[in-house]
């Protein structure tokens, strides 16, 4: 069987990778039982130092928006050149409260 694809990167997720389901509105905000991605762990990391969870709910509620987010598109740029089971801590700062 194929690993399944991360949507965010779109590099192969191999079962010994670091990997997390991410609710695209957050169950915060809704979404508990809504729809859910599966994410490497450096994507979903990304996603959560980037953006509020007010800001995933009401701006970046699919893979699209998120792909779409000038600090993701140079991550997404920067991991597609990493292996697909690669993970380091979050690069860059948190954003800001």
């Amino acid at each position: 069987m194929e690993d399944p694809i991360c949507p965010l990167c779109r590099r192969p997720i191999p079962p010994d990778a670091k990997q997390s389901q991410h609710h695209l509105i957050p169950k915060l905000k809704g979404g508990k039982g809504g729809e859910t991605v599966l994410l490497h762990q450096i994507c979903h990391n990304e996603i959560h130092a980037t953006l509020t969870e007010a800001e995933l709910a009401r701006d970046y509620a699919t893979i699209e928006a998120l792909r779409a987010h000038p600090r993701l598109e140079k991550f997404v740029a920067w991991i597609a050149k990493r292996p697909p089971g690669f993970h380091s801590k979050t690069p860059g700062r948190r954003r800001k409260r």
